[in-house]
Parts: structure tokens; sequence; C-alpha cells
């Protein structure tokens, strides 16, 4: 990066697509949110043009000039051909997308695409949590439950861009279908869609159920904030459910100390701030599963996740594939 320059990091998601100028150190100087569905359905990458277009004005204005672009999708990537896969089912236009290449040429500026949380595991390694670190897990419980592993200073991709899917390994191997295809995943039990769909078939048939009755009689209502509330003013479904959610993290927690033995673990997403609270429990969860010393050795983070994080992540990933780019320069 040249000296004063700025990165434009971009997170897209379901509902809100934010974009922020990031330095090199992390900190958000510019920031803009726009609804993803701001021009309609099936826009998402003129929405992010724009973006780009006002973010790119404002730095001008300041006298700061980009170097370059990091987008973070919520899918499965290619991140070498910088080519968005499938699918996508919350920006379903973006599937099978150039977008690196359609950006890079309208902006003419270096552009990166990968996976949502491989991006927020970057912005944990360089600028947060895991800073320092040569090692570094995060698990991003959300309305899904992603991933991502940076191993000895470098990111997990795997062969064609899965790797790191850590909420889609089974912590029961009798459990239900997940919607992936698989049985009896991490995100069935620990992520935000599958704590809500829990507790709803939990209640179902039972019009008297308290937890029924918090959501108003509808149970397409029950949320995960509200099981989480509910458990900790006692409902019995509720904290039934919660115990789950608890005991698949500590499950998760033993397979990635085991398994990858990381400095840093980061917890973060949309149910993190749920999460904070049980802390001791998720740790009792994980000391069933995980080797002891490796274990007490492992620092554990649980850190909410927010827009401002994602902005860091996307501009940690043009960061860290520039930085890439120059080593591999004779």
């Amino acid at each position: 990066m040249k000296a004063g320059g700025l990165l434009l990091g971009v997170d897209v998601g379901g509902t809100t697509i934010a974009a922020g100028a990031v330095t090199a150190a992390g900190e958000v100087l510019l920031e803009q949110r726009v609804p993803t569905r701001d021009r309609g359905p099936g826009h998402a990458v003129e929405v992010i043009g724009a973006l780009i277009d006002e973010l790119r004005g404002e730095a001008s204005r300041l006298g700061r000039a980009l170097d370059g672009i990091g987008v973070g999708v919520p899918g499965p990537v290619d991140a070498v051909a910088g080519r968005v896969g499938e699918p996508v089912p919350h920006v379903p236009e973006l599937a099978g997308r150039a977008l690196a290449a359609e950006l890079s040429e309208r902006f003419r500026l270096p552009t990166f695409v990968d996976n949502d949380v491989n991006a927020l595991a970057l912005a944990e390694w360089l600028f947060g949590a895991g800073r320092g670190a040569r090692s570094l897990v995060v698990l991003a419980p959300g309305t899904g439950f992603g991933a991502g592993i940076v191993l000895d200073g470098r990111l997990v991709r795997g062969m064609a861009g899965f790797g790191g899917e850590l909420g889609h390994t089974p912590v029961k191997f009798d459990g239900p279908p997940c919607w992936c295809g698989g049985r009896g995943c991490l995100a069935l039990y620990a992520s935000g869609r599958g704590i809500a769909e829990s507790a709803r078939a939990r209640v179902a048939g039972h019009a008297d159920a308290e937890l029924l009755r918090a959501a108003g009689g509808d149970p397409q209502a029950i949320t995960a904030p509200l099981v989480f509330r509910a458990a900790a003013h006692g409902d019995s479904v509720a904290s039934s459910v919660v115990d789950e959610a608890c005991q698949a993290l500590g499950a998760a927690l033993g397979t990635v100390v085991n398994g990858l033995n990381p400095e840093v673990v980061v917890i973060t997403g949309g149910v993190a701030e749920s999460l904070a609270a049980l802390e001791p429990r998720i740790l009792a969860a994980a000391a069933e599963y995980a080797f002891h010393q490796a274990l007490a050795l492992t620092r554990i983070r649980i850190v909410p996740g927010d827009k401002r994080v994602s902005m860091r992540g996307a501009a940690a990933l043009a960061l860290y594939e520039m930085a890439q780019a120059e080593r591999r320069q004779p």
C-alpha cells in the first residue's frame, strides 16, 4: 500500500450492504450502508458499485486515494478466480459472477472477493483479537454458521473454496437433516436459524407453552434472541435449546483445538452477543471434548459482531492479498 492510502471493504449481506474506507491499521474512516435491495431484487452488484463510487468520492475529498477493494460475500467463492460460487441463498444474483474482475475493470483497482467469514478471520488476525498470532480460527454463528481459519499466517481456503466450513461439520451423527444436505451439523444447534427452528419444533402442538406465549402465539416470531432471553428467565423449553447450543459449541471447540491447535479462537457473529454471558458453560462443554493442555493454552474470545467489523474484514482481505502478491514478485 502507498503511504496514506485506504482500502475499500464491502460486506454483502442478505439485508444490508455495508462499505467502509479503512486504513492499513484497520481504522474505519468512512462508511456507508444501504439495503441490499435498494435498487430492487437482483441488483446487488449495482448497489455495490454505487457504494464504491460514493466512498471513493468522499475519500478523494479528504485527499486520500483508494489502493484496493475487498468484498466479502455470504457464500462459496473461488478466490483465485474472484468468482462467486453457488449457492448464495441470501443474494442469489451473485452466483456465478466474476465479481472481482467486474469491479476491477470498472474501478481500475486491485479487487479481491472471498467468503465473508474468511474475510472476518483475516480482520481478527490482522486487526483484532488474534493480532500477532500465527494461527487463529473464527467461529461465526449468525443466521447460519460460518467459520474461517488462518494457519501459519495463511488463510485456509481448501481446494475448491470450501475450507473452513466448520459450521457444517457434524456434532451429532444421528441428528436431523441439515439445510446444507448433511446431518447433525453444528449449524442446526448453534446458529440463529438453528436455535429458532429447534425452539419452534419443541413448542409445536403446545399452545400453552410459555415460549410461544412470549412470541405472541406465533411460532414464526420465535427468534434466537427471544430464546436466549426466555432461557435466562427460566423457561424450560428455551433452556433446553440453549443447553444444546452450548454443548454443540463445546464439541466444535474440541474439534478445533484437537484438530488444529490454534493460538486463538474467536466466536463472533450475530449470536455472539447472546453467547457472551454463557462463556463458562461453553468452555466447560469444550473441556469434555478437547485435550486439557491444548484447551488451556488456547485463547478463546467471544466478540459480538457488527457491520464495522465486517467492513474491516473485507478491507483485510484486500490488504492480505496485496501483501501476498508482493511476496510473489521476484
